[in-house]
Parts: structure tokens; C-alpha cells; sequence
């Protein structure tokens, strides 16, 4: 069989471009005018891989021969970008690296979005997990967060169709979407046997990472400030609201990283060079070979006042390199474990638009830890209330007493969260719990039936979520600011 040159010579092209790839978070290595940024001496140059540094190999015919095949034989006529394609993720899949990802054209202008200025869409960082999209975090504000998805949450469906088969790209492009669109998810959400349905009205969803805030208890000023990812602008956000907190005389500061997804290197780095003194790295880069850099700040010493950090299972990679950089210093972190990602990305376009993102490195922390699938433990673990935790309720059929599910005892820990009085929460529906919810439809002028229909159900959900984002029992927070106030 002859094969055409320029095909042949296309396919190893598409292998030797391989090795610059990487996912929808995590940590990455900052792009500026296509080429990668970073202190790193481990990552100088613009282009680590070359072809003339890598040979392609004998088996390469194999494909050029699968490519022949097909394009010679199929019993349809078949694009030759979907075939280049093809290969490129055939091949990354089989590092079984979720984070080592082809992005095309379209998907690529998507990411760079995310980075640089606003998007359409849920506004929820997903990766994939043990074959499932799964929800890394949802954004501040976004209507992912607002309908009431958490980490963790397994996307199995979008509008009625199956995610099986699909990559991370194109799963995202399809619960992706237009402003004012409604898209319907299926969600599996660990601990509950029931999947649970959303309906979630697409947004504009702004890029805006830093917040604060000061909280004044017991004659002290807290700063809070919360960093829900680490994008472009975020290290200059930082230091403007750091200085305007500081500014007003604050005894104490509390870092909020739940929930942020990680991001971009330098922006961790940058932020980290207002805490970490220069005698101490704030993170180790690792390549293949083994061999180590730390990596240093500017600080000469540090903030004259005391630090928290806040982190959750919703916190990843960069999150976590700030986390457990702060830890190893001496600060406290206060929450439950992070996520555990221990990679770092790095992006190189292809020339067409798309781009590949490969795991080029390990992050380990200041002391050579790596927290890669572990996580980083508090310093000190806080639980959320239970009705953080409480799952949305279906009601096709009214929920009534004498019966026992799984989905009463989430409206028992809903209730029990609201202020109303229930004897129990194991999930069988008794008298109290039947008062408790006429007591609710009143405040909703609702019929007091005592049964849980659709629209009581909806109005729990809708309640306990303005709750949770309300922070008012958010006992994380209150136990970092209380050690701030306690030294």
C-alpha cells in the first residue's frame, strides 16, 4: 500500500506537536503572545519539544496506514480535520490524565474567556473524573451556585442526552450556552442513591475573582478576602483590596480560597509575596527527571498581623498551592480537605487556533510534600451545617406523613435549617415534621396541606440556598475569625 506524502508528513506533525496540554482548571503556566511565562528554570524556552528533538517512531506507520484506510475504504467520506482530531485525543487519552486535554479552535477562544474578561454559560469549573464530568466548583454569584450545584456533583445528562462517550471539550460545549437559555441537568451528587434534575438559566458570567470585606467583633478589624480563582488580574486585584483593608486598620485578615478552582501560577506566586518571607520557598516545580526548583519570594518578613486561610473540597490546585504554602509557614487553614491536584499544565498552540495542553510538571509543596489525589488537611477541620449538605427534593408526588425517604429527610435537615421545628431527621415523615411544613406554607401563603407538593419543595431549595449564601451560620468563617481575634 503507497501513502501520500503530505498525509504522512501531517500525522507526524500531530505527534511531534504533542505536549502542551492541560485542563478547564488547575494550575498553568501563564500564556503571553503564545508562548509560556514563568520563573521556572525548568521552563525557559518557547518551544521544549522540536522536531528535531523528537523522533517520530517506526510504529507511526500504523496510523499513517489506519489514516489510508480509512480515508480510502470508509463507506462515508470523512473530514481530514476530524481524523487529525481523532488521533491527537486518541493519543491523550491514553495517559489517563484528565488534565492533558485538546482544545480547539472554538474551545480555546472559550478558555481564553474564562481568563480574560466574561462568558456565557452556568459559570461551573468541571473536570473529568473516573469517566464522569464532574463539578470541580461552581463560581461566586454564577447560576450554577445559585441553582444550588456543589463539588463533586456528577453531570450525567444535559437536555435529556447522555455524556457517556463524550470528552471534557464536548461535554462543556453542551452544557455551555447563550444567555437567557435554560439548560436541564441530571445530577449525581455522591451520597444520595436518587439523580437529581436542575434547571439552570444561562448568564453572563464576569471574571471577577477578588472580594472583601471587614468584619469587626470584639473591638478588632478582620479583613476577608476571598479568591474564587487565579486569573490574569487577580494578583493586582489582591494587592488593591490587601492595601485599601490595611488602610482601614485591620487587626487581622482571613484568606477565603473554597471553592476557587486554581488558575494561573504566577498569579499564586505573586499573592504569595505578600506573606511568605524570601528565606522560605512558597512551592517546588518537579519535571520527569526528578529534578526540583524552588521557587522564592521578595518578602523580607512577614505581615505583623495574624493569618487564616479558609479551604474546602472545593478548593484545587493553585487554591491549594496557597494553602498549603501558608500551612508550612505557619498560618492557619481552617476548613476540611482540599481537592488534592498536584499538576501543573502547560499550553502551546498548534498553529490552526487549537491548542494542546499537556501535565509538564509536579507541584510539591515548600517542604516536598505532594498532595496529588490527598489534598491538604486543615490545620484545623470545620465542619458546614448539615443543610449545606441537604439535596434538592422532586415532589412529582406529594410527600405525606407515615411515609419514610430519603428525599423527607432532606427537607427535615432543610427545615431544621430554616429555623423550623422538627423531632427528627432520619427521614420518616411524623407529626412534627407534617407542623413543621403548614408552619413553612404559611410564611410562603401557601395552602397548609402538610404535604411536601412541587412547589413547597422548590421554595425549600430556593430558601436554604438564599441561606447558605447569606453566610450566616457559615461556622468556617466564624472559627477563623475567631482565632484572628483570639491572638
Amino acid at each position: 500500500m503507497k501513502f501520500n506524502k503530505i498525509q504522512i508528513a501531517v500525522l507526524l506533525v500531530v505527534v511531534i506537536a504533542l505536549g502542551f496540554t492541560g485542563a478547564y482548571f488547575g494550575v498553568h503556566f501563564a500564556q503571553k503572545n503564545g508562548t509560556a511565562q514563568t520563573q521556572s528554570a525548568l521552563s525557559k524556552t518557547e518551544d521544549p519539544v522540536t522536531e528535531e528533538e523528537v523522533q517520530a517512531p517506526e510504529e507511526l506507520q500504523k496510523v499513517a496506514q489506519a489514516y489510508s484506510l480509512i480515508k480510502k475504504h470508509y463507506v462515508k467520506k470523512v473530514d481530514d480535520d476530524k481524523l487529525m482530531e481523532g488521533a491527537i485525543k486518541g493519543m491523550l487519552s491514553t495517559l489517563d490524565d484528565p488534565y492533558s486535554t485538546y482544545m480547539d479552535k472554538d474551545t480555546m477562544e472559550q478558555f481564553n474567556e474564562q481568563i480574560e474578561s466574561s462568558f456565557e454559560g452556568i459559570g461551573a469549573e468541571v473536570s473529568m473524573k473516573n469517566g464522569k464530568v464532574t463539578i470541580v466548583s461552581p463560581i461566586k454569584d454564577s447560576p450554577a451556585e445559585k441553582a444550588g450545584l456543589r463539588p463533586n456533583d456528577q453531570v450525567l445528562k444535559v437536555d435529556g442526552k447522555s455524556l457517556d462517550g463524550l470528552d471534557l471539550n464536548e461535554a462543556v460545549a453542551k452544557i455551555r450556552g447563550k444567555k437567557g437559555t435554560t439548560v436541564k441537568l441530571d445530577i449525581k451528587r455522591p451520597g444520595s442513591s436518587d439523580t437529581m434534575k436542575f434547571n439552570v438559566k444561562r448568564d453572563t458570567i464576569p471574571v471577577e475573582t477578588v472580594y472583601s470585606e471587614v468584619k469587626n467583633q470584639g473591638g478588632k478589624k478582620t479583613g476577608v478576602i476571598q479568591l474564587t480563582s487565579f486569573s490574569e488580574h487577580t494578583a493586582d486585584e489582591f494587592k488593591d483590596q490587601l492595601t485599601k483593608l490595611e488602610k482601614q486598620g485591620i487587626d487581622g485578615l482571613v484568606i477565603d480560597v473554597r471553592g476557587n478552582p486554581g488558575g494561573l501560577l504566577d498569579a499564586v506566586g505573586e499573592i504569595l509575596n505578600n506573606f511568605i518571607p524570601s528565606d522560605s520557598p512558597y512551592v517546588q516545580i518537579e519535571n520527569r527527571e526528578g529534578q526540583k526548583e524552588k521557587m522564592y519570594t521578595e518578602l523580607d518578613k512577614k505581615k505583623p498581623y495574624p493569618i487564616d486561610v479558609l479551604i474546602d473540597e472545593g478548593s484545587a490546585s493553585a487554591s491549594e498551592i496557597l494553602a498549603i504554602a501558608m500551612k508550612e509557614n505557619g498560618y492557619q487553614t481552617v476548613g476540611t480537605k482540599s481537592f488534592g491536584k498536584g499538576t501543573v499544565q502547560q499550553a502551546v498552540p498548534m498553529g490552526d487556533g487549537s491548542t494542546v495542553k499537556l501535565t509538564f510538571f509536579k507541584w510539591l509543596s515548600p517542604k516536598g510534600n505532594w498532595i496529588h489525589k490527598k489534598g491538604v488537611s486543615p490545620s484545623l477541620k470545620v465542619e458546614q451545617p448539615a443543610y449545606y449538605f441537604a439535596n434538592p427534593i422532586e415532589a412529582k408526588k406529594p410527600l405525606t406523613y407515615d411515609q419514610t425517604s430519603e428525599k423527607i429527610k432532606n427537607a427535615q435537615i432543610m427545615l431544621s435549617g430554616l429555623g423550623y421545628t422538627t423531632d427528627r431527621q432520619d427521614g420518616y415523615f411524623d407529626k412534627q415534621t407534617a407542623q413543621a411544613v403548614k408552619a413553612f406554607q404559611k410564611k410562603h401563603k401557601l395552602t397548609q396541606t402538610g404535604k411536601i407538593d412541587e412547589k413547597t419543595a422548590g421554595l425549600l431549595q430556593t430558601d436554604i440556598i438564599e441561606k447558605i449564601r447569606s453566610k450566616k451560620d457559615d461556622k468556617q468563617l466564624q472559627k477563623a475569625l475567631q482565632l484572628v481575634y483570639s491572638k
